[in-house]
């Protein structure tokens, strides 16, 4: 494959990978040659205790088209991938571990896929090289992320995805929300399709997640579903709640006035707490939905937070403004 007017930008965040960064480098730059690709590979050290950001800037110094994003301590994938997708300036845009799981050899078929008219092409690890404690919770999250996003994917978490620039443009990282890009991109309407990949066993190191990720994975699952569906009209999440809430504690309270006029004492009864409670709620959700919809209306988020970064090692001089 060949696409010599087209930018190639590999983003590849990273913790404490040191031995693997070198191999890695090597197999994308093989591949890199073998199709022509005008390419940057843009490292994230997301806080590593390790060597990781000396082998890299070696690497800089043979590599002009190598850059090195370094944070000031661990924030995340999320945040790695953030600041990747503001520095890079690719067509295309390849996101990928530093484990060596992910074969840089299927980078190709990813491009193919994006020039069949996709925006976003999602790896799936269908012979997956991990233990059985990390694939089942990773089958049943799928499965309900899938269910309740709408979107058809097998493999949410996968960190070996596609991406035309326009979509790395669009979005918004923070928190766990680098499992739910594909449900972000579908929100905007771009087109969505997935690919079997092939998956190595890791070689160096271990797992930088536990058990706490399925965890924090479920809160943002319902972040995600939530932004999917009332991002630019929460007033219709609180206000109906609201509604709901206002409608039934004015039913009660009709229907304990109508008692006391019959000569019903009120002032023990707990419906009339209920009553009052349901209805005091109720304007509280309806407000909610108002100044969240004057919120979404009248600001915007910054797009780009730079206090994760210490120091940018690249020859790029525009982006040089980006670390403090």
């Amino acid at each position: 494959m060949n696409i010599p007017n087209e930018k190639l930008s590999v983003i590849i965040p990273l913790l404490n990978e040191a031995e693997s960064i070198a191999t890695l480098y090597n197999a994308l730059i093989k591949v890199i040659r073998e199709n022509c690709f005008n390419y940057e590979i843009v490292f994230i050290d997301d806080g590593s205790s390790d060597n990781s950001a000396e082998i890299i800037s070696k690497i800089i110094e043979n590599d002009a088209n190598v850059h090195l994003i370094v944070f000031r301590k661990n924030f995340g994938k999320a945040a790695a991938l953030q600041a990747g997708f503001r520095f890079c300036e690719g067509d295309f845009v390849i996101t990928m571990d530093a484990d060596l799981q992910d074969d840089p050899e299927e980078i190709p078929r990813f491009i193919a896929k994006l020039e069949e008219g996709y925006d976003m092409v999602c790896g799936w690890k269908y012979h997956r090289h991990d233990p059985l404690e990390k694939r089942l919770p990773s089958k049943l999250f799928n499965k309900v992320t899938s269910f309740f996003s709408g979107v058809p994917l097998h493999d949410f978490n996968c960190g070996f995805k596609a991406y035309r620039k326009k979509i790395v443009d669009s979005i918004d990282l923070y928190g766990e929300l680098h499992r739910y890009i594909p449900i972000l991109a579908h929100r905007y309407g771009f087109k969505i399709a997935e690919i079997t990949i092939n998956h190595k066993p890791r070689v160096h190191g271990r797992s930088k997640y536990g058990f706490e990720r399925y965890l924090r994975g479920l809160f943002d699952s319902i972040s995600a579903s939530f932004l999917l569906k009332y991002h630019n009209k929460p007033m219709y999440v609180f206000g109906k709640i609201g509604l709901w809430m206002l409608t039934l504690g004015f039913l009660i309270c009709v229907y304990l006035t109508v008692e006391w006029f019959r000569g019903v004492a009120l002032g023990g009864r707990p419906l009339l707490l209920l009553g009052v409670l349901l209805m005091i709620l109720g304007v509280q959700f309806f407000s909610s939905g108002l100044i969240a919809d004057l919120v979404v209306d009248a600001t915007f988020r910054e797009r780009y937070n730079t206090n994760h970064i210490r120091e940018i090692i690249s020859n790029k001089k525009k982006n040089a403004k980006l670390a403090n």
